[in-house]
């Protein structure tokens, strides 16, 4: 695998993994790929297949969670499969790609924080929750989420046309962000944004843990389940920050181990962008009692459907 830019008048090695090397890893991407989407998938259908998840303005942000994993993930993979397929994009779709990931991945934190925010509002002020937490609200604060991300991302876009070629447009590179968006400034303003945002989801964070935890005091259950959540709120916020120390994790691993570059630059990948996938489905939708009845509920339902069917069938083929 080559991770140089194409796109400029330079010659640069190319590293590349065996045929058979190739096809394991895109193996393994592929079967976790659809194996964790269709976990992901199988919770959105409960979620709207019933309208008690409709409703709760809870449900409607962790399936946006789920949303943006689902769009990470699958862009993920179709970047990695093509990498080895055809090696190089146009750079034109590249940047499609680009920019529907930063922002899904940008999207991620900031639903973290929200979440966390309707948690603390649910316990420290239960007679005002429905009041301020109604699903209009919800969705203009998922459209305000959306709208955060896109002004973050965008002037990546604006600045690469005000400064590039038509011709580097037409042209073909390794997909890379670096590849792309290749002002200098861009990369500064990538890294202030990122701090920024993270920066202020942990205050969001640490502020409605330890209100809560002074409610939890009281021994009300619903307090301590409410704290015990924000925790997973940080846990899954330390796994999104992977994605900023993406690079400098590589390049350590890789000063350590200069031979092992390709392997390194797999796991590292699946490790920081697919793995962490799995942590949405399995910390709500199976810990939430409401969430994971109706999900059994459709999941028994749809075997049994198809088992009498096939009966059916059997009985009679005409």
């Amino acid at each position: 695998m080559n991770f140089s830019n194409t796109g400029r008048n330079v010659t640069t090695l190319v590293v590349r993994d065996t045929l058979q090397t190739a096809i394991i890893k895109n193996v393994i991407t592929v079967v976790l790929c659809i194996s964790i989407n269709y976990i992901n998938s199988t919770l959105v259908h409960t979620f709207t297949k019933h309208q008690v998840f409709n409703m709760n303005p809870r449900y409607i942000l962790y399936i946006h969670l789920v949303i943006n994993d689902i769009i990470l993930l699958t862009l993920f993979t179709l970047v990695q499969v093509l990498s080895y397929i055809v090696f190089t994009l146009n750079v034109s779709l590249c940047i499609v790609l680009l920019l529907m990931a930063m922002c899904a991945s940008i999207n991620n934190p900031l639903t973290l924080a929200v979440m966390a925010v309707e948690c603390y509002v649910a316990i420290c002020f239960p007679l005002r929750h429905s009041r301020i937490c109604t699903v209009k609200k919800t969705y203009a604060v998922i459209g305000v989420i959306w709208m955060l991300s896109s002004l973050s991302v965008f002037p990546d876009l604006f600045v690469s046309l005000a400064t590039e070629s038509m011709e580097f447009f037409h042209s073909r590179v390794f997909c890379l962000p670096t590849n792309i968006f290749r002002h200098p400034y861009l990369k500064e303003k990538r890294d202030i944004v990122n701090q920024v945002f993270l920066v202020s989801v942990w205050i969001i964070l640490f502020y409605t843990y330890f209100r809560i935890l002074a409610t939890a005091k009281a021994a009300a259950t619903s307090a301590k389940k409410a704290r015990n959540t924000v925790l997973l709120h940080g846990f899954q916020l330390l796994l999104c920050m992977l994605t900023y120390v993406y690079n400098l994790t590589l390049d350590g691993l890789i000063l350590l181990f200069p031979k092992g570059v390709l392997a390194i630059r797999f796991a590292v990948s699946i490790f920081i962008h697919v793995l962490p996938r799995l942590i949405s489905p399995v910390v709500y939708g199976l810990r939430d009692k409401t969430f994971r009845k109706y999900l059994k509920n459709d999941l028994f339902c749809s075997t049994c459907a198809d088992t009498k069917q096939h009966k059916r069938q059997k009985t009679n083929p005409l």
